[in-house]
Protein backbone atom coordinates (compact mmCIF):
# COMPACT_ATOMS: atom_id res chain seq x y z
CA UNK A 1 0.00 0.00 0.00
CA UNK A 2 1.31 3.30 -1.15
CA UNK A 3 2.21 6.16 1.65
CA UNK A 4 -0.56 8.21 0.37
CA UNK A 5 -3.28 5.32 1.15
CA UNK A 6 -1.87 4.45 4.33
CA UNK A 7 -1.94 8.53 5.63
CA UNK A 8 -5.91 7.83 4.01
CA UNK A 9 -6.55 4.62 6.34
CA UNK A 10 -5.18 6.15 9.74
CA UNK A 11 -7.67 8.93 9.07
CA UNK A 12 -10.44 6.40 10.31
CA UNK A 13 -9.47 5.89 13.15
CA UNK A 14 -9.41 7.79 16.13
CA UNK A 15 -7.70 7.40 19.73
CA UNK A 16 -9.79 5.21 22.06
CA UNK A 17 -11.23 3.13 19.06
CA UNK A 18 -11.31 -0.84 19.37
CA UNK A 19 -9.94 -2.86 16.79
CA UNK A 20 -9.03 -6.63 16.68
CA UNK A 21 -5.57 -7.40 15.23
CA UNK A 22 -3.34 -10.89 14.92
CA UNK A 23 0.08 -11.33 15.60
CA UNK A 24 2.44 -11.32 12.71
CA UNK A 25 5.85 -10.52 14.69
CA UNK A 26 7.00 -10.58 18.11
CA UNK A 27 9.91 -8.06 18.49
CA UNK A 28 11.98 -7.64 22.20
CA UNK A 29 10.29 -4.22 22.98
CA UNK A 30 7.08 -4.51 20.50
CA UNK A 31 4.45 -6.58 18.60
CA UNK A 32 3.26 -6.15 15.40
CA UNK A 33 -0.08 -6.91 14.65
CA UNK A 34 -2.19 -7.08 10.97
CA UNK A 35 -5.64 -5.22 11.66
CA UNK A 36 -9.03 -6.58 11.14
CA UNK A 37 -11.06 -5.26 7.82
CA UNK A 38 -7.98 -3.00 7.20
CA UNK A 39 -4.23 -2.53 5.56
CA UNK A 40 -3.04 -0.69 8.09
CA UNK A 41 -0.38 -2.30 10.85
CA UNK A 42 -0.47 -1.68 14.56
CA UNK A 43 2.23 -1.55 17.02
CA UNK A 44 1.92 -2.53 20.63
CA UNK A 45 4.52 -1.24 22.65
CA UNK A 46 5.72 -3.59 25.58
CA UNK A 47 4.90 -1.63 28.09
CA UNK A 48 1.19 -1.38 26.61
CA UNK A 49 1.00 -5.30 26.36
CA UNK A 50 0.42 -6.38 30.07
CA UNK A 51 -0.76 -4.87 33.90
CA UNK A 52 2.46 -6.53 34.90
CA UNK A 53 6.07 -5.33 34.57
CA UNK A 54 8.00 -7.79 31.48
CA UNK A 55 11.13 -8.22 30.01
CA UNK A 56 10.44 -8.86 26.81
CA UNK A 57 7.24 -9.28 24.05
CA UNK A 58 7.46 -12.85 24.00
CA UNK A 59 6.76 -13.26 27.63
CA UNK A 60 2.64 -11.98 26.95
CA UNK A 61 1.76 -12.84 23.29
CA UNK A 62 2.64 -15.35 20.55
CA UNK A 63 2.71 -14.97 16.77
CA UNK A 64 -0.65 -16.08 15.48
CA UNK A 65 -2.36 -14.98 18.57
CA UNK A 66 -6.05 -12.86 17.86
CA UNK A 67 -6.15 -9.69 20.14
CA UNK A 68 -8.67 -7.26 21.36
CA UNK A 69 -7.02 -3.85 21.17
CA UNK A 70 -7.86 0.05 21.69
CA UNK A 71 -6.24 2.90 19.67
CA UNK A 72 -3.54 5.09 21.98
CA UNK A 73 -2.14 7.26 19.11
CA UNK A 74 -2.74 7.74 15.69
CA UNK A 75 0.76 8.52 13.23
CA UNK A 76 1.00 8.96 9.84
CA UNK A 77 1.35 5.53 8.96
CA UNK A 78 0.16 3.67 11.64
CA UNK A 79 -1.74 2.96 15.10
CA UNK A 80 -0.26 2.59 18.00
CA UNK A 81 -2.52 0.19 20.12
CA UNK A 82 -2.63 -1.01 23.63
CA UNK A 83 -3.74 -4.67 24.77
CA UNK A 84 -3.49 -3.84 28.68
CA UNK A 85 -6.11 -0.83 28.73
CA UNK A 86 -8.76 -3.28 26.95
CA UNK A 87 -8.08 -6.23 29.40
CA UNK A 88 -8.44 -4.06 32.13
CA UNK A 89 -11.47 -2.34 31.04
CA UNK A 90 -12.93 -5.87 30.83
CA UNK A 91 -11.09 -6.89 34.09
CA UNK A 92 -12.61 -3.95 36.04
CA UNK A 93 -16.48 -4.67 35.53
CA UNK A 94 -15.54 -8.89 36.37
CA UNK A 95 -13.76 -7.50 39.36
CA UNK A 96 -15.95 -5.07 40.92
CA UNK A 97 -18.68 -7.99 40.66
CA UNK A 98 -16.56 -10.02 42.49
CA UNK A 99 -15.57 -7.34 44.97
CA UNK A 100 -19.11 -6.42 45.78
CA UNK A 101 -20.39 -10.22 45.90
CA UNK A 102 -17.12 -11.49 48.08
CA UNK A 103 -16.60 -14.04 45.91
CA UNK A 104 -13.55 -15.96 45.82
CA UNK A 105 -11.51 -16.83 42.96
CA UNK A 106 -8.23 -18.95 42.07
CA UNK A 107 -5.21 -16.72 40.50
CA UNK A 108 -1.28 -17.63 39.67
CA UNK A 109 1.19 -15.88 41.66
CA UNK A 110 2.92 -14.05 39.06
CA UNK A 111 5.89 -12.15 40.98
CA UNK A 112 7.08 -11.92 43.95
CA UNK A 113 8.36 -8.06 45.08
CA UNK A 114 9.39 -6.66 47.81
CA UNK A 115 6.09 -6.27 50.75
CA UNK A 116 3.66 -9.47 49.08
CA UNK A 117 2.91 -10.68 45.98
CA UNK A 118 1.97 -9.92 42.66
CA UNK A 119 -1.09 -10.98 40.56
CA UNK A 120 -2.45 -10.88 37.09
CA UNK A 121 -5.83 -10.63 36.46
CA UNK A 122 -6.07 -8.34 33.64
CA UNK A 123 -5.21 -5.39 36.27
CA UNK A 124 -1.73 -6.04 38.41
CA UNK A 125 -3.38 -7.22 41.97
CA UNK A 126 -1.17 -6.63 44.91
CA UNK A 127 -1.12 -9.34 48.16
CA UNK A 128 0.38 -7.36 50.96
CA UNK A 129 2.56 -9.87 53.09
CA UNK A 130 0.08 -9.54 55.91
CA UNK A 131 -2.70 -10.64 54.17
CA UNK A 132 -0.90 -13.89 52.57
CA UNK A 133 -1.15 -16.32 55.04
CA UNK A 134 -3.05 -16.26 58.53
CA UNK A 135 0.95 -17.12 59.76
CA UNK A 136 4.04 -15.18 59.12
CA UNK A 137 6.38 -15.99 56.58
CA UNK A 138 9.71 -15.46 56.44
CA UNK A 139 10.32 -15.87 52.77
CA UNK A 140 7.98 -15.93 50.27
CA UNK A 141 10.14 -17.06 47.50
CA UNK A 142 8.68 -20.60 46.48
CA UNK A 143 5.17 -18.79 45.80
CA UNK A 144 6.37 -18.03 42.30
CA UNK A 145 3.75 -19.72 39.75
CA UNK A 146 1.98 -21.08 42.52
CA UNK A 147 -1.50 -20.92 42.72
CA UNK A 148 -3.99 -19.73 45.37
CA UNK A 149 -7.43 -18.53 46.12
CA UNK A 150 -8.18 -14.63 46.87
CA UNK A 151 -10.95 -11.95 47.72
CA UNK A 152 -10.81 -8.77 46.74
CA UNK A 153 -10.41 -6.47 50.35
CA UNK A 154 -9.50 -3.43 48.43
CA UNK A 155 -10.34 -1.98 45.17
CA UNK A 156 -10.14 1.72 43.36
CA UNK A 157 -10.79 1.54 39.68
CA UNK A 158 -9.34 5.69 39.71
CA UNK A 159 -6.32 4.67 41.16
CA UNK A 160 -5.82 1.46 39.41
CA UNK A 161 -5.66 0.07 42.99
CA UNK A 162 -6.48 -3.78 43.60
CA UNK A 163 -5.66 -5.36 46.69
CA UNK A 164 -6.30 -9.32 47.45
CA UNK A 165 -5.63 -11.19 50.36
CA UNK A 166 -5.64 -14.86 50.78
CA UNK A 167 -5.52 -14.79 54.58
CA UNK A 168 -9.58 -13.46 54.36
CA UNK A 169 -10.48 -17.15 52.69
CA UNK A 170 -8.59 -19.03 54.96
CA UNK A 171 -10.35 -17.01 58.01
CA UNK A 172 -13.63 -17.19 56.21
CA UNK A 173 -13.29 -20.90 56.21
CA UNK A 174 -11.84 -21.45 59.43
CA UNK A 175 -15.35 -19.76 60.83
CA UNK A 176 -17.84 -21.99 58.76
CA UNK A 177 -15.82 -24.74 60.28
CA UNK A 178 -15.37 -23.16 63.84
CA UNK A 179 -19.71 -22.89 63.33
CA UNK A 180 -20.02 -26.38 62.15
CA UNK A 181 -18.15 -27.55 65.01
CA UNK A 182 -19.66 -25.98 67.58
CA UNK A 183 -23.63 -26.99 66.23
CA UNK A 184 -22.23 -30.21 66.15
CA UNK A 185 -20.56 -30.44 69.96
CA UNK A 186 -22.91 -32.21 72.89
CA UNK A 187 -21.31 -32.24 76.51
CA UNK A 188 -19.97 -35.76 76.91
CA UNK A 189 -17.94 -36.42 73.59
CA UNK A 190 -14.65 -37.29 73.93
CA UNK A 191 -12.60 -35.95 70.92
CA UNK A 192 -8.69 -35.54 70.06
CA UNK A 193 -7.69 -32.13 69.61
CA UNK A 194 -4.13 -29.94 69.94
CA UNK A 195 -2.60 -27.78 72.45
CA UNK A 196 -2.57 -24.42 71.22
CA UNK A 197 -2.22 -22.18 74.23
CA UNK A 198 -1.00 -22.09 77.34
CA UNK A 199 -2.26 -19.65 80.22
CA UNK A 200 -1.68 -19.66 83.84
CA UNK A 201 -5.40 -20.61 84.05
CA UNK A 202 -5.47 -23.73 81.85
CA UNK A 203 -4.91 -25.00 78.10
CA UNK A 204 -6.68 -24.22 75.11
CA UNK A 205 -7.01 -26.72 72.96
CA UNK A 206 -8.25 -26.74 69.27
CA UNK A 207 -11.41 -29.97 68.54
CA UNK A 208 -11.16 -29.26 64.81
CA UNK A 209 -11.44 -25.33 64.13
CA UNK A 210 -12.69 -24.30 67.22
CA UNK A 211 -10.43 -23.98 70.59
CA UNK A 212 -12.04 -25.17 73.67
CA UNK A 213 -10.58 -24.32 77.32
CA UNK A 214 -9.11 -27.14 79.64
CA UNK A 215 -9.44 -25.43 83.09
CA UNK A 216 -5.75 -26.35 85.37
CA UNK A 217 -8.31 -27.83 87.44
CA UNK A 218 -9.27 -30.52 84.61
CA UNK A 219 -5.62 -30.95 83.19
CA UNK A 220 -4.37 -33.77 85.87
CA UNK A 221 -6.27 -35.72 89.02
CA UNK A 222 -3.08 -34.95 90.49
CA UNK A 223 -2.76 -30.63 92.04
CA UNK A 224 -1.28 -28.85 89.38
CA UNK A 225 0.96 -25.78 89.46
CA UNK A 226 1.13 -24.48 86.20
CA UNK A 227 -0.35 -25.93 83.23
CA UNK A 228 2.70 -26.01 81.63
CA UNK A 229 4.36 -28.93 84.22
CA UNK A 230 1.86 -31.51 82.56
CA UNK A 231 0.87 -30.40 78.84
CA UNK A 232 3.05 -28.24 75.87
CA UNK A 233 2.00 -25.91 72.77
CA UNK A 234 1.44 -28.47 69.61
CA UNK A 235 0.16 -31.64 72.18
CA UNK A 236 -1.72 -34.11 71.04
CA UNK A 237 -4.50 -35.12 73.60
CA UNK A 238 -7.85 -36.12 73.92
CA UNK A 239 -10.40 -33.93 75.92
CA UNK A 240 -13.97 -34.53 76.98
CA UNK A 241 -16.54 -31.74 76.35
CA UNK A 242 -17.51 -30.76 79.64
CA UNK A 243 -20.18 -27.67 78.31
CA UNK A 244 -21.14 -25.83 75.72
CA UNK A 245 -22.08 -21.98 75.61
CA UNK A 246 -22.65 -21.10 71.82
CA UNK A 247 -24.11 -17.88 71.74
CA UNK A 248 -20.45 -17.00 73.09
CA UNK A 249 -19.04 -19.56 71.30
CA UNK A 250 -17.36 -20.99 74.83
CA UNK A 251 -16.61 -24.48 75.06
CA UNK A 252 -15.16 -26.21 78.16
CA UNK A 253 -13.29 -29.19 77.91
CA UNK A 254 -11.02 -31.92 80.37
CA UNK A 255 -8.38 -33.79 80.02
CA UNK A 256 -8.50 -34.93 83.17
CA UNK A 257 -11.72 -36.87 82.34
CA UNK A 258 -10.62 -39.20 79.57
CA UNK A 259 -7.93 -40.02 82.28
CA UNK A 260 -7.78 -43.43 84.53
CA UNK A 261 -9.55 -42.39 87.18
CA UNK A 262 -7.28 -42.26 90.38
CA UNK A 263 -9.91 -44.69 92.39
CA UNK A 264 -9.40 -47.32 89.20
CA UNK A 265 -7.84 -50.82 90.44
CA UNK A 266 -7.45 -48.91 93.77
CA UNK A 267 -7.73 -52.60 95.19
CA UNK A 268 -4.78 -53.82 93.37
CA UNK A 269 -2.54 -51.15 93.93
CA UNK A 270 -3.57 -50.60 97.95
CA UNK A 271 -4.38 -54.36 98.35
CA UNK A 272 -5.79 -55.21 102.27
CA UNK A 273 -2.74 -55.46 104.47
CA UNK A 274 -0.22 -53.84 102.38
CA UNK A 275 1.92 -50.54 104.01
CA UNK A 276 1.96 -47.39 101.83
CA UNK A 277 3.88 -43.75 102.01
CA UNK A 278 0.95 -40.80 102.54
CA UNK A 279 0.83 -36.94 103.30
CA UNK A 280 -1.32 -35.78 105.64
CA UNK A 281 -3.64 -33.77 103.59
CA UNK A 282 -6.56 -32.76 106.27
CA UNK A 283 -6.96 -33.17 110.38
CA UNK A 284 -10.47 -33.41 111.74
CA UNK A 285 -12.51 -34.17 114.96
CA UNK A 286 -12.25 -37.92 114.28
CA UNK A 287 -8.92 -38.55 112.35
CA UNK A 288 -6.79 -37.98 109.46
CA UNK A 289 -7.29 -37.72 105.71
CA UNK A 290 -3.63 -39.41 104.37
CA UNK A 291 -3.33 -38.93 100.32
CA UNK A 292 -1.93 -42.52 99.40
CA UNK A 293 -2.05 -41.97 95.50
CA UNK A 294 -2.84 -38.62 93.40
CA UNK A 295 -6.51 -38.25 93.65
CA UNK A 296 -6.81 -41.09 96.73
CA UNK A 297 -7.27 -39.91 100.29
CA UNK A 298 -8.03 -42.66 102.74
CA UNK A 299 -8.94 -41.76 106.74
CA UNK A 300 -6.86 -42.67 109.53
CA UNK A 301 -9.45 -42.94 112.61
CA UNK A 302 -8.35 -40.96 115.66
CA UNK A 303 -8.56 -44.66 117.10
CA UNK A 304 -5.48 -45.81 114.40
CA UNK A 305 -3.24 -42.63 114.80
CA UNK A 306 -1.60 -43.47 118.08
CA UNK A 307 -1.01 -46.38 121.06
CA UNK A 308 -1.72 -43.82 123.44
CA UNK A 309 -4.80 -41.66 123.64
CA UNK A 310 -5.08 -38.61 121.79
CA UNK A 311 -7.56 -35.89 122.40
CA UNK A 312 -7.44 -34.81 118.74
CA UNK A 313 -5.27 -35.90 115.73
CA UNK A 314 -3.46 -32.06 115.99
CA UNK A 315 -1.21 -33.83 119.29
CA UNK A 316 0.41 -35.52 117.16
CA UNK A 317 0.00 -35.19 113.08
CA UNK A 318 0.00 -31.42 111.21
CA UNK A 319 -1.25 -30.95 107.81
CA UNK A 320 1.23 -31.93 105.22
CA UNK A 321 3.56 -34.37 107.30
CA UNK A 322 4.65 -37.14 105.64
CA UNK A 323 3.52 -41.01 106.81
CA UNK A 324 3.69 -44.23 106.35
CA UNK A 325 0.10 -46.24 106.80
CA UNK A 326 -1.20 -49.46 106.38
CA UNK A 327 -3.91 -50.24 104.89
CA UNK A 328 -7.13 -51.97 106.85
CA UNK A 329 -10.07 -52.04 104.45
CA UNK A 330 -10.23 -50.89 100.91
CA UNK A 331 -13.81 -50.04 99.10
CA UNK A 332 -13.26 -49.62 95.73
CA UNK A 333 -17.29 -48.70 94.92
CA UNK A 334 -17.64 -46.60 97.72
CA UNK A 335 -14.37 -45.23 96.97
CA UNK A 336 -13.36 -45.66 100.43
CA UNK A 337 -10.00 -46.51 101.91
CA UNK A 338 -9.50 -47.28 106.08
CA UNK A 339 -5.70 -46.75 106.73
CA UNK A 340 -3.70 -47.03 110.40
CA UNK A 341 -0.57 -45.10 111.40
CA UNK A 342 -0.80 -46.81 114.78
CA UNK A 343 -0.26 -50.75 113.52
CA UNK A 344 3.21 -49.42 111.94
CA UNK A 345 4.54 -47.99 115.08
CA UNK A 346 6.09 -50.40 117.74
CA UNK A 347 3.90 -50.25 121.02
CA UNK A 348 5.15 -48.24 123.33
CA UNK A 349 6.33 -50.10 126.75
CA UNK A 350 3.71 -50.52 129.35
CA UNK A 351 3.77 -48.64 132.78
CA UNK A 352 4.82 -51.36 135.53
CA UNK A 353 2.97 -51.41 137.97
CA UNK A 354 3.91 -53.88 140.00
CA UNK A 355 7.59 -53.23 142.57
CA UNK A 356 10.70 -54.79 140.73
CA UNK A 357 13.94 -55.17 142.81
CA UNK A 358 16.99 -53.23 141.50
CA UNK A 359 18.57 -55.94 139.56
CA UNK A 360 21.84 -56.02 142.34
CA UNK A 361 19.30 -56.93 144.72
CA UNK A 362 17.56 -59.94 142.87
CA UNK A 363 18.71 -63.40 144.62
CA UNK A 364 18.35 -61.52 148.07
CA UNK A 365 15.34 -62.33 150.60
CA UNK A 366 13.09 -59.62 152.54
CA UNK A 367 14.27 -61.35 155.47
CA UNK A 368 18.18 -60.97 154.73
CA UNK A 369 17.70 -57.37 153.93
CA UNK A 370 15.76 -57.50 157.27
CA UNK A 371 18.52 -58.98 159.50
CA UNK A 372 21.06 -56.96 157.84
CA UNK A 373 18.96 -54.09 159.11
CA UNK A 374 18.92 -55.28 162.42
CA UNK A 375 22.73 -55.93 162.54
CA UNK A 376 23.25 -52.16 161.79
CA UNK A 377 20.73 -51.17 164.70
CA UNK A 378 22.92 -53.32 167.15
CA UNK A 379 26.03 -51.52 166.50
Amino acid sequence: MSEEMNQVEVKNFEVGDKVKGQVTKVEEKQVIVDLADSKLDGIIPISELSSLHIETASDAVSEGDELELEVLKVEEEALILSKRKVDAEKSWETLEKKFNEGEVFEAEIKDVVKGGLVVDLGVRGFVPASLVEAHFVEDFTDYKGKTMTFKIVELDKEKNRLILSHRAVIEEEKGKQKHQVLESLQAGQVLDGTVQRITDFGAFVDIGGIDGLVHISQLSYEHVEKPSDVVEEGQKVQVKVLSVDRDNERISLSIKETLPGPWDNISEKAPKGSTLDGTVKRLVSYGAFVEVFPGVEGLVHISQIAHKHIGTPHEVLSEGQGVKVKVLDVNEQDQRLSLSIKDLLEKEQEEVTDYELPEENKGFSLGDMIGDQLKNLKK
